[in-house]
Order: C-alpha cells, then sequence, then structure tokens
C-alpha cells in the first residue's frame, strides 16, 4: 500500500520506521515548542495525506518520549479518517511539573495505519442475550 502525502512546510518530513518491520511510523514536528507543566499543545507536522477508505491513521505516543519526559499523546490514540485532508497536527500533553521543550525536526508521535470495518448502523428494540450482560465498570472483579 502507499500512502500518498504532501508537504506543506518546507521542513516537514515523510512519516519514518526505525526498522523495517515497525507498526508505527514516527511523525515529526516542524516547529519548537515549549510545553508547560500539565498542559497541552498543538503541534504541527506540515504533512497532510490520504489514508484509503477502509482504513485509519491511529497516532500513538513515542515510548522515549512518555518514559524519559512525560510527554504523550492527549488523546491516544488520535485518529486519521480516510476522508481528511487537512495537516497532521498532534495534540501532546506533558504530565510532568517541568517546562518540555520540543526541537524543530523532533520525532513526536507514531503513526499507525489500521484496516477497519466500516458497518451500518440500525436502531433496534432488542438486543441479543449475553453472558455479561449489563454488567460493567470493573463488574468482573477487583484483580
Amino acid at each position: 500500500m502507499i500512502i500518498p502525502f504532501k508537504k506543506i512546510h518546507p521542513d516537514a518530513k515523510l512519516p519514518l520506521r526505525a526498522k523495517s518491520g515497525d507498526a508505527g511510523a514516527d511523525l515529526y514536528s516542524v516547529e519548537s515548542v515549549k510545553l508547560k507543566p500539565f498542559s497541552s499543545a498543538l503541534v504541527h507536522t506540515g504533512l497532510v495525506g490520504a489514508i484509503p477508505e477502509g482504513y485509519v491513521g491511529l497516532i500513538h505516543p513515542r515510548s522515549g518520549l512518555a518514559l524519559k519526559r512525560s510527554i504523550t499523546v492527549l488523546n491516544a490514540p488520535g485518529t486519521v479518517d480516510s476522508g481528511y485532508r487537512g495537516e497532521f497536527c498532534i495534540i501532546l500533553y506533558n504530565a510532568s511539573d517541568k517546562m518540555q521543550e520540543l526541537e524543530k525536526g523532533e520525532r513526536i508521535a507514531q503513526l499507525v495505519i489500521q484496516k477497519v470495518e466500516l458497518p451500518t448502523f440500525e436502531e433496534t428494540q432488542n438486543l441479543p442475550d449475553s453472558d455479561r450482560g449489563e454488567s460493567g465498570f470493573g463488574s468482573t472483579g477487583e484483580k
């Protein structure tokens, strides 16, 4: 599969896998960003793309940023629908009590492309029974 991307910023970099079998491709910032403690920011990649119908782009945090600097993707995973043609921007969150600075060109998230089902939804008055029923929110035990 080939997914076309267009650079809308001169410093934009195409998504890139670190290793050939990696599911996620790194996304890069086209700007330097200061993240205040416990705050979020919209970070630009300078890319627009066309994900094929029947697929979704999922924006995942980078584990190194999360572990070493407490920076994550706020709405993880972010969803990029196949019909979206705007810039791929990432909502980053600083979960630490220290100011965090991201440099222009830094890897900020990962893009995973996944096949999705596109069901039709219909209203009904009766649902099929199940073993679980309406039990939820921790109902299967504490451990």
